[in-house]
């Protein structure tokens, strides 16, 4: 897998470009200010870096940046699971108009900007010329051991998560006792005092249904008995008696007159409604009573419920929901206050926390003399012969989500000298080339099949700049290598080579970036040895430069003598 082609338009001061790559080591060069960065910068902004206005050449409405690699097979899963379709090219697009807004498409599908970066992993490994101010920082250096353990901390993290969760739910558990106690008090009281009412649901309905009949049961008793003598009385001049005698006139001449049948029977419904009306008032009139003391008992339930509705700022017929609500507040208080729980859960958990840490620490501590012996002899090979790394794993002042161990890279870079952390190398030169060996030493720890490095052999020179070319093509040999870089030796030993050329006119500026083979690359190897004037001894030194070198002369002058 490799980067193969790299298309650019409107880019910062590139118009258009169209780029074909190819595997083994290649070298871009240029003079200062050329812009040889500009293929790193639009790769990282590909893969999901940061878009902004600034990288729109002046003049344009938008850039597009395209890029093709081989498709990486080990991510299928994850191709299926973003919904994008495997061909066999993968294609990354990403366009930025001045309005600032940003696109990004693979293989024709829309993705976001942390799609992009999240396969950008997998695809580029950049190392850039400040990586040693990286490695000043503890997460850095701790990144960079775990991967050379072959080691993962996220799973850590999770564990010191859960473990952190688990304490704070115990602490604020002790600090909130004696409110939680004053709160239980409280319910508890609450309750209580609505438990002896013991209010069911629906039952505020039923006693207001109840009280009403009852406080109104004399005006019944005395309507109900009006209108049983308005229907019958004694004198027979109720309304029964005069409907019956009205049916009785009817039924004589019904025979006659078909109206006066179809009057009767209506007059005859009536009639025996009316007696069963009379029926119910007589049977109501039996069996209802004034019950005095029972309407006395309605007094008093419904004056508890109003009471208590009024204390606590609720209608009657919400208290039965009032007191389940404070039951279930009680029973969430009891577990939040069950520090023995709590307590036991939080321990379980800093066990399992601890036991994962001190796995963590054991695989770093094996893998750190490693580590140490592959950038020493590094070191040896890039001019600091007798220089020694050392990577230091010792336990921290506090846990954390990383785990319990404090890792320092430390460097002496001559014979003899104490190691001292490595943001207290003093000389430039010396952080570069350290940099450049633990680049070199670490870049082989990673999936991506592209390694770019950004000047990351600044303040080399001399033979040590030779080492660096062959170290450069020998990592060629695995995976994909592109280099920015000042230097002739380097150039001289890629497999490939670009040039990154300015051009300006009166009205604009530009950049292209051209294949340079046979002479053209000796006049560019020439140029980098001695400047605008190529000299006849500048030209066949470059010459000189770029014959092959003998497999048994290579490896020495990769390895050291």
């Amino acid at each position: 897998m490799a980067l193969k082609r790299i298309a650019l338009r409107d880019f910062v001061i590139v118009q258009t470009l169209d780029l074909d790559l190819h595997h083994g080591f290649t070298a871009l060069t240029g003079e200062t200010g050329a812009g040889k960065s500009i293929l790193i910068d639009a790769l990282q902004l590909l893969l999901g870096a940061r878009a902004e206005t600034g990288v729109i050449r002046e003049g344009a409405e938008r850039t597009e940046l395209a890029a093709e690699f081989d498709p990486p097979a080990h991510m299928q899963a994850w191709f299926e699971e973003a919904g994008i379709e495997q061909e066999e090219v993968l294609l990354i697009r990403r366009t930025i108009d001045v309005q600032g807004k940003s696109r990004a498409w693979i293989n024709g599908s829309p993705v976001t900007a942390t799609q992009l970066r999240a396969l950008g992993e997998h695809l580029l490994d950049i190392h850039g010329q400040h990586a040693w101010q990286s490695l000043t920082r503890q997460d850095s250096v701790r990144g960079l051991l775990d991967a050379y353990a072959g080691v993962q901390a996220q799973p850590l993290a999770a564990l010191w998560s859960e473990w952190r969760e688990k304490l704070r739910a115990l602490e604020h558990a002790r600090a909130a006792q004696d409110t939680l106690q004053q709160e239980r008090e409280r319910l508890q009281w609450q309750i209580g005092e609505l438990q002896k009412l013991s209010p069911r649901a629906d039952e505020w309905d039923e006693l207001n249904a109840q009280h009403a009949k009852l406080s109104n049961a004399q005006s019944l008793l005395d309507n109900a008995q009006e209108a049983a003598l308005a229907l019958e009385d004694e004198e027979g001049t109720g309304a029964i008696s005069r409907l019956s005698h009205a049916q009785d006139l009817l039924q004589s001449y019904e025979h006659v007159d078909d109206a006066f049948r179809s009057m009767n029977e209506v007059l005859s419904n009536s009639l025996a409604q009316a007696e069963d009306v009379l029926r119910s008032l007589q049977g109501f009139l039996r069996h209802t009573e004034l019950e005095p003391e029972r309407l006395a008992e309605l007094d008093t339930r419904l004056s508890q419920w109003i009471s208590l509705a009024r204390r606590y700022k609720r209608q009657p017929e919400d208290l039965p929901a009032l007191l389940d609500g404070w039951k279930s507040e009680l029973h969430a208080l009891d577990s939040a206050a069950d520090l023995d729980a709590l307590a036991k859960a939080e321990a379980a958990s800093r066990a399992a926390y601890e036991k994962a840490a001190r796995v963590l620490s054991q695989k770093r501590t094996k893998a750190a003399p490693q580590l140490e012996g592959a950038v020493t002899q590094a070191m040896q090979n890039l001019g600091m012969a007798g220089g020694r790394f050392v990577v230091s794993v010792e336990p921290a002042a506090e846990p954390g989500s990383h785990g319990m161990d404090l890792v320092s890279f430390l460097v002496g870079s001559h014979p003899g000298m104490t190691p001292k952390p490595i943001g207290k190398v003093a000389s430039g030169g010396e952080l570069s080339r350290i940099s450049l060996a633990i680049s070199v030493t670490t870049s082989e720890l990673g999936e991506a099949p592209t390694l770019i490095f950004d000047e990351v052999d600044s303040g080399v020179g001399g033979a040590v700049a030779e080492t660096v070319g062959r170290l450069m093509q020998q990592l060629g040999k695995a995976r994909q290598v592109l280099t920015v870089t000042h230097l002739p030796q380097v150039a001289a030993c890629a497999d490939h080579h670009l040039v990154v050329a300015k051009h300006k006119t009166a009205r604009s500026t530009s950049s292209s970036v051209r294949a340079a083979d046979g002479d053209e690359r000796v006049q560019e190897i020439a140029r980098m040895l001695g400047g605008e004037k190529l000299s006849a001894a500048t030209l066949a030194h470059a010459r000189e430069m770029l014959e092959p070198v003998p497999p048994r002369e290579s490896v020495r002058s990769a390895h050291g003598a």
